[in-house]
């Protein structure tokens, strides 16, 4: 993939705050759509024919996923109010969940599914309305881990959809298949420009399931015969079990630990869709995060509801967007506007249902290669350090290590399989395990609470110069201690537009020694300015006197090292490290 220029903007065709010509956006659009749909599909397909259910319920919960991942991919993209990421995420049913909704359905039938699904989706909100009290579990290490633990996760599917052809075709009709697709993506990927690179992935799968459909007669063209062309499924709503017996209890804390490793996939999701959206880098938005939770919340709701299976964020929209540098809100509204007339369209979901499953593979390994390197990109962008690389690498390998069975599988059977029969599930909770004792046994931290305040600066100044004399820091490292300190609290009070000063906000300040150097954490109510971006923003200030709020980011960016700037809806969080001269 190509990376960000010298200058570090990104080559970004089209923000999400921009509108591409509408044939564009369409096109791009159906690409998107014919890509995901099948996994919409598919995962309610198998759920309900590995259970032995009906036609007419496997019709019902098809055409219900459509509709669900159709409506919040809309309200995830569009952001309603504290609703959805704003950023281009699509929403699909999600596979994660596929064994244990068959044990929902085998024990108690889709009226348990339906509960289980609505009393488990309650943890997204509540995940989503308090974040940022879980800030230091989901951090950057933990979502670029899970980033890169989800290519392993689809190594399975992947070797499968290598071989999904009719057992009468050629031998080499999958492995010819694949590879040309493969190489029509790649070859347009890195040496097309222009309106070309944006059509490589469409081109591939067009050449390769007309090479399948033409040359070996793979493309289920009996599928689309038989398909209506406009139809509605019969009505088999399960209905909602609210007897919550012991099945429901069994397999509740199943379900709430998927929806939490799901919660960290959208999170990891939503942190690489930032990174890749914008010319000019900007400070990961949690209030996004956070709009990206409850959509996924809204679309776990809406599943129960309608008894079909839980979605999540998929990572097709990160990928393709990296490939082709659009992501505009435009073409994932156009996205769900999709999702939802397919619904109401048998035979064209036939028609995508149909492709080859060589051609899906070979996309799907493009996929899963740019989904590793944004996850690479991610942890490096956080500070790699040794003990974040220890708790990276074990992480890492245990998810790949658990999800191929390579340890004691004898031991991990029944419900203990579907819980470290996941790389997700075991990567996700030992990186976070690991990163957390890494913070336990840390130094002591010293903590402050008092008013924002600028009249509050001397017991500011205080703490700062008693928590460096505890540490027995020199007289120059307290004097940039005490600075950070000053300009920080300069910078979080300056007064707002109309000339008011803030009010009626506390602060929660936080002192780590860390080596040589100090973290400092300033917990406070939230502010409308992003402080990173404001001191990347220096850089390009026009030539005139500097203002008073410039010259305290200034002076803040030559003492401390690093500034991180976390903003949620209900508070802001700045951690600045404050190294000695050297090692600035």
């Amino acid at each position: 993939m190509e990376s960000g220029s010298a200058n570090g903007s990104q080559d970004v065709r089209y923000q999400p705050d921009e509108r591409p010509p509408l044939p564009l956006t369409v096109g791009l659009g159906l690409q998107y759509a014919a890509l995901t749909v099948a996994g919409v599909i598919l995962s309610p397909v198998i759920l309900v024919g590995a259970a032995d259910g009906s036609e007419a319920y496997m019709s019902w919960v098809v055409f219900a996923a459509l509709l669900v991942c159709g409506a919040t991919t809309v309200i995830q993209v569009a952001r309603v109010g504290r609703i959805g990421s704003g950023y281009l995420l699509l929403m699909g049913s999600s596979s994660a969940f596929l064994a244990i909704c068959v044990a929902a359905l085998e024990r108690g039938g889709g009226g348990l599914l339906g509960s289980l699904i609505i009393v488990s989706s309650l943890c997204q909100f509540l995940l989503a309305a308090k974040l940022s009290l879980f800030r230091k579990i989901f951090t950057p290490t933990v979502a670029g881990t899970v980033l890169m633990l989800i290519p392993i996760s689809l190594s399975a599917l992947i070797l499968r959809k290598l071989t999904d052809v009719p057992a009468d075709a050629a031998p080499m009709a999958a492995p010819v298949t694949a590879l040309v697709t493969l190489g029509v993506i790649a070859a347009i990927s890195i040496r097309g420009s222009g309106a070309w690179r944006l059509w490589a992935a469409a081109l591939g799968i067009v050449a390769g399931s007309a090479l399948g459909g033409l040359a070996f007669g793979i493309y289920d063209t009996g599928r689309v015969l038989e398909a209506a062309w406009i139809g509605l499924p019969a009505l088999a709503w399960p209905g909602i079990d609210l007897s919550f017996g012991v099945e429901f209890w069994a397999l509740l804390p199943v379900f709430v630990i998927l929806t939490l490793v799901g919660a960290l996939d959208t999170i990891g999701d939503c942190i690489a869709i930032q990174r890749i959206s914008w010319r000019r880098p900007r400070a990961i938005d949690f209030q996004s995060i956070q709009g990206a939770l409850a959509a996924d919340g809204v679309g776990n709701l809406l599943s129960g509801l309608l008894g079909t299976l839980p979605n999540t964020t998929y990572v097709h929209s990160i990928a393709v967007a990296d490939i082709t540098r659009v992501t505009a809100r435009a073409v994932g509204i156009c996205v769900g506007i999709i999702f939802v007339v397919l619904a109401f369209l048998p035979k064209l979901v036939a028609v995508v249902v149909a492709m080859p499953g060589p051609v899906v593979a070979a996309y799907m390994i493009v996929i899963a290669a740019s989904l590793f390197i944004l996850g690479v990109r991610i942890l490096v962008h956080d500070g790699l350090d040794y003990r974040k690389g220890v708790a990276v690498g074990l992480a890492f390998w245990l998810g790949l290590a658990f999800e191929l069975d390579w340890i004691f599988p004898a031991y991990f059977q029944g419900m203990w399989s579907d819980l470290f029969g996941n790389g997700l599930t075991v990567g996700g909770v030992t990186v976070i395990a690991l990163t957390q004792f890494v913070e336990l046994t840390g130094p002591r931290a010293r903590r402050l609470k008092t008013e924002l305040t600028r009249e509050n600066f001397p017991q500011i100044d205080a703490f700062l110069a008693a928590f460096a004399a505890r540490g027995k820091r020199d007289g120059e490292m307290t004097e940039r201690l005490r600075a950070v300190g000053e300009e920080l609290l300069l910078t979080l009070t300056h007064p707002t537009a109309d000339g008011a000063a803030p009010a009626g906000r506390r602060l929660l300040l936080v002192a780590r020694d860390d080596g040589d150097a100090v973290d400092l954490e300033f917990a406070a109510t939230s502010s409308d300015a992003n402080l990173e971006d404001q001191l990347a923003l220096l850089g390009d200030q026009v030539a005139g006197p500097p203002v008073e709020e410039e010259i305290s980011l200034r002076l803040l960016r030559h003492y401390a090292s690093s500034v991180r700037h976390q903003q949620f809806h209900d508070t802001d969080v700045i951690t600045v490290r404050v190294g000695p001269p050297r090692s600035l």
